[in-house]
């Protein structure tokens, strides 16, 4: 019985061809076969040079970037990991006969699709670099952890430094929506918020929104969108997520505050979490004990923050929201079958055009509330947090049951008046994963909200990590408006809500 590892376990039924056509016999003593999920390599050292000897390597189909035949060798590169988070191009080379070329193609197209599954290859890729990111350190980053892997998975890269602020909303803006598929923001969270928002302005809004992908390329202080959709802050695994990235579906929402309308991807929040990152800019070299730092001075102080709220719930209570999220994490339909699914229920009853951002339904902040809202008061409000996306920073996941195109957004409130130790375990419990069952955390899924601040001259007004005018605002969610790259093509790389079975 072969004990040997990496060698697929071949059912007794199986017929000999199968084995012939998944191993590549490649020079005198090296073969190639295709796995479950690796390329099994046999005679290859832990730098991918040939040995003599029998050493056996499994190659994860998912590090596989390239694969080629030339007339006499085939090329096979890939993402080696060099540290617990880094990962570098390296290549294996073997002669091939010229009459095993027939074969060895077939061979190699069927490695490329197993490497790359539902995923686009040679992904066509706007790279924006803000070089003010990670403490000046983006472009270096990009340079160095990258470029490599965007280069050996052969896809088209255009490069374009950002210039000062909002200079990412007018490139995206003024895109033409078929020449990439991706816009990578090699940056922290604020450039992808940026183009968002440059994409919405197109004239074609919608389409544009649906055909190119957004992605971060995490270079900044604050990189919640790679968390989220690539499990990682490092730019180099993040540059692998993208590669093997699937189109994903995601909410967008817009704000609308006076007469300006914004699209937001991540969150929103007034109150301690909106003050506590906002004022706490001068403190940037803390790193993200700024915002730890910030939350428990306020809660120790027990802060409040009056106004008038207004929402509309689509579910209300935890134990249906955390059915909601255990259907929908169970779900393994492809990315395609979710966007066909919103297009269809989107198309019920409005006329679905590409042309600029979806109509209002709830209408704007000026408009008369709708009649199934209710302005209620809560004067005692001491964290109001709408999040898209469930974490906000690693290991921090204030938002569990997030979930990238269901329609909601999820809403935490919490008040000013409870117990300072309270306070305090709720911020432990963020990194516990034990918030959501707090008693005093109130936590819903809703596709709607109108806020108005009162008894406050000024303050903080958070719209993914960035400023907005201490006014009265209100937000709708629209589902499925934007498309992202992600891991599973339906939920959030986060650990999510976990039921008290396990599933």
């Amino acid at each position: 019985m072969d004990e040997n590892p990496f060698t697929d376990p071949i059912h007794p039924e199986q017929p000999p061809r199968l084995i012939e056509d998944s191993t590549l016999i490649v020079g005198r003593t090296a073969s190639l076969t295709l796995g479950t999920d690796s390329l099994i390599v046999l005679g290859m050292n832990d730098q991918g040079y040939l040995w003599e000897s029998k050493t056996t390597h499994a190659i994860p189909f998912y590090n596989i970037l390239w694969a080629e035949l030339s007339n006499f060798e085939i090329s096979i590169r890939y993402a080696r990991p060099a540290a617990a988070n880094v990962v570098k191009v390296s290549t294996i080379n073997y002669p091939v006969e010229k009459p095993e070329h027939p074969r060895a193609v077939t061979w190699v197209r069927t490695l490329l699709d197993r490497a790359y599954g539902a995923s686009q290859w040679k992904k066509r890729i706007k790279v924006l670099i803000n070089p003010f990111g990670g403490k000046g350190r983006a472009q270096k980053w990009y340079l160095r952890h990258v470029e490599p892997i965007f280069a050996a998975a052969r896809c088209e890269v255009d490069i374009q430094k950002t210039q000062y602020r909002g200079h990412a909303v007018e490139i995206a803006e003024n895109l033409d929506a078929d020449a990439f598929d991706v816009i990578a923001a090699c940056s922290g969270d604020g450039l992808p918020f940026e183009v968002f928002n440059g994409l919405g302005n197109k004239r074609d809004a919608r389409r544009a929104l649906k055909n190119i992908a957004v992605v971060q390329l995490p270079c900044g202080t604050g990189n919640a969108m790679s968390w989220n959709l690539n499990g990682t802050d490092s730019p180099s695994l993040a540059a692998l997520a993208v590669v093997k990235g699937l189109r994903t579906p995601m909410d967008l929402i817009s704000i609308t505050q006076g007469d300006c309308r914004t699209l937001s991807f991540l969150s929103q929040s007034v109150g301690i979490v909106a003050e506590s990152d906002l004022a706490t800019e001068h403190l940037r070299w803390l790193g993200s004990a700024r915002f730890t730092y910030g939350i428990l001075v306020r809660l120790l102080r027990k802060t409040v923050y009056p106004c008038d709220l207004a929402v509309k719930v689509q579910i209300a209570t935890k134990p249906e929201v955390s059915e909601h999220y255990r259907r929908a994490r169970n779900d393994r339909s492809l990315p395609d079958q979710h966007r066909d699914s919103l297009t269809s229920q989107n198309a019920t009853g409005q006329q679905q055009d590409d042309s600029g951002l979806p109509k209002l339904q709830y209408g704007t902040i000026n408009d008369d509330l709708p009649p199934d809202w209710n302005l209620v008061p809560y004067d005692k409000l001491g964290n109001f947090w709408c999040g898209n996306m469930a974490c906000m920073a690693p290991n921090t996941s204030p938002f569990p049951a997030a979930l990238p195109h269901d329609g909601c957004i999820d809403l935490v409130t919490v008040d000013g008046d409870i117990s300072r130790i309270a306070a305090i375990r709720s911020v432990l419990a963020v990194e516990t994963g034990k918030f959501f069952d707090m008693p005093h955390v109130n936590y819903r899924k809703i596709s709607g909200y109108r806020i108005i601040p009162k008894n406050q001259k000024d303050g903080y007004i958070s719209v993914d990590g960035e400023r907005m005018p201490f006014k009265p605002f209100q937000a709708e969610v629209h589902r499925g408006l934007g498309t992202v790259l992600s891991k599973s093509g339906h939920v959030y790389e986060a650990s999510g809500l976990v039921s008290k079975d396990g599933e």
